[in-house]
């Protein structure tokens, strides 16, 4: 028995004395194709698999010197990128990437004859007209990605957006309340429809699409426990529930007492629209947060909504996001360990934390050593 590499095809022969040639020819609708030949000899099979290999490798090269940029872009989207292949939200990054940048620069230029000097004119490009580093790095990273799976496909003969130079990200400093801000905030919210969204939001550490996904059943008042397993995506003209995407990313919360009061005021709020509309409340997913309808609450009205609650509490004007960083900020602050910080926020891994909030952790550690110098300091050598 003799065989090729799993790419090209395989040869073998039967109990029965003849000779089988097989031809990979991929997948389609999520199941392996193949092609078969068969002869007396191995020597037929193989002149009939070489004639086959030939002919597909022509067929894909033509294909190729056709299709343009933004074609494959497309396909590769629906192939590969499609949910449930891909999470909705990458696939709305991806998609949205690929329309704004991708295809307005290169989407006409045909596939197999992409440059390296095409990509980093691409680049150059979107640096020129001010967009920022992280936002030229991940549209690049798109189009690489691509063109990995290009190459893997047969389509390419190298990655050529691998072999440009990108602009470097610049580290953003991270906003975050200082505790006297946060106590402003919430003192300003009291009152507000959104209240009880803002105050979990900033008491657990959440991200907005983590918030506004929390459904009532997630909620143990009892224990006094929140779990967090599913987020609130907007797909196709209609909102979905998506579950999180990692273990790490689905965790059971503590709620403390403010967090909890907000939420027990919310639900009587709740509750009175609900009995207001009777049969026209529309709270198909449960959810916690939503409109005076009962419809899931647009993620650009929640970021508005909270600008003008800043506003007035006469605070600087920040993201919805940096709430997140608020929560870990005030905890690591008050000694509680990065190990509990890092479970709270959802991350992976504790270096993830660690680097994040430096500019907390930092003021701590020399916290520490002043400890430790009062601790050993001789008697009697205070100034």
């Amino acid at each position: 028995m003799g065989k090729r590499g799993q790419n090209e095809g395989s040869i073998y022969k039967r109990e029965d004395g003849r000779w089988v040639a097989v031809l990979n020819l991929g997948y389609a609708e999520g199941k392996r194709k193949r092609k078969y030949f068969y002869g007396d000899t191995r020597k037929e099979v193989q002149e009939q698999l070489t004639a086959a290999l030939r002919e597909q490798q022509q067929h894909v090269l033509i294909v190729s010197d056709k299709m343009t940029v933004e074609q494959f872009m497309r396909k590769w989207l629906d192939e590969v990128v499609q949910p449930p292949r891909r999470r909705i939200r990458t696939h709305h990054l991806y998609d949205e990437n690929v329309r704004l940048y991708i295809n307005p620069m290169l989407g006409k230029i045909a596939l197999s004859k992409l440059t390296p000097l095409d990509v980093q004119g691409f680049v150059n490009a979107l640096v020129a007209r001010g967009y920022k580093p992280r936002t030229v790095q991940i549209a690049h990273g798109i189009l690489r990605n691509a063109l990995n799976q290009a190459l893997r496909w047969g389509m390419v003969q190298r990655n050529v957006a691998s072999l440009v130079t990108l602009p470097k990200a610049q580290k953003v400093k991270q906003k975050f309340l200082k505790p006297e801000e946060a106590r402003i905030l919430l003192e300003n919210i009291k009152g507000d429809r959104l209240e009880a969204l803002f105050t979990v939001a900033l008491a657990l550490g959440l991200r907005k699409s983590e918030a506004l996904g929390i459904r009532w059943q997630d909620i143990d008042f009892e224990s006094k426990t929140a779990t967090i397993q599913v987020e609130l995506v907007y797909n196709k003209k209609k909102f979905m529930l998506e579950p999180l995407k990692t273990d790490n990313g689905r965790r059971n919360l503590a709620l403390p007492q403010f967090a909890l009061d907000a939420l027990l005021l919310h639900r009587d709020r709740q509750s009175q629209d609900q009995a207001a509309l009777g049969e026209h409340w529309a709270n198909d997913f449960g959810l916690v947060f939503t409109t005076s309808l009962g419809t899931p609450l647009g993620g650009r009205n929640v970021t508005r909504s909270f600008h003008r609650l800043l506003a007035k509490a006469g605070l600087e004007r920040m993201r919805f996001y940096d709430m997140r960083h608020t929560c870990a900020s005030l905890l690591l602050a008050q000694g509680v360990p990065l190990r509990v910080v890092m479970e709270v926020l959802g991350h992976s891994q504790i270096s993830l934390t660690a680097n994040t909030y430096t500019h907390v952790i930092q003021p701590l550690v020399t916290d520490a050593a002043n400890r430790l110098d009062e601790l050993f300091q001789q008697p009697g050598t205070e100034e």
